[in-house]
């Protein structure tokens, strides 16, 4: 697995996009197991060409990317980052699969989760993650749909 060491602005970056990009959404997040998921996916077209460089990752119109973020909660309701094992895909509406490589990022305590993919104008996808924080427990499933655009 790769390791990326992020600056604070990029960190915060990946947030605010989650928090104020798509503010029609409900919150991006299951709780489950003692654990929250937070997921994100955009458009790379929506990041600087500084951030898509340090991602390692091509800014363009047609490709996107998935954020996820693993959170245990404490007894005390507060949260800590955990590590994870994030394997998933993306299906069309054609049933057509798009695997998402996922590569860890590592930014002081923080831990993220990456995945790039193309897309089509318009398309719907639905992703299927499997998300296991804990080797001996069964994994967290995170599905959800969302329709990308060609900026």
């Amino acid at each position: 697995m790769r390791r990326f060491k992020l600056t604070s602005a990029i960190t915060g970056l990946i947030w605010l996009f989650s928090l104020f990009i798509l503010p029609l959404q409900a919150e991006q997040k299951i709780v489950q197991a003692g654990y929250e998921v937070h997921y994100s996916a955009i458009p790379t077209s929506f990041l600087t060409p500084e951030v898509a460089k340090s991602y390692e990752l091509t800014r363009s119109r047609v490709m996107a990317l998935i954020n996820i973020a693993v959170l245990k909660i404490n007894a005390d309701g507060s949260t800590t980052p955990v590590n994870a094992l994030v394997s998933g895909e993306a299906k069309n509406l054609i049933q057509q699969v798009k695997p998402l490589q996922f590569h860890k990022v590592l930014e002081g305590e923080a831990i993220y989760y990456i995945s790039s993919f193309r897309f089509s104008n318009e398309e719907r996808l639905d992703f299927n993650l499997s998300v296991q924080p804990d080797p001996n427990k069964e994994p967290i499933n995170v599905s959800f749909s969302q329709t990308f655009y060609e900026e």
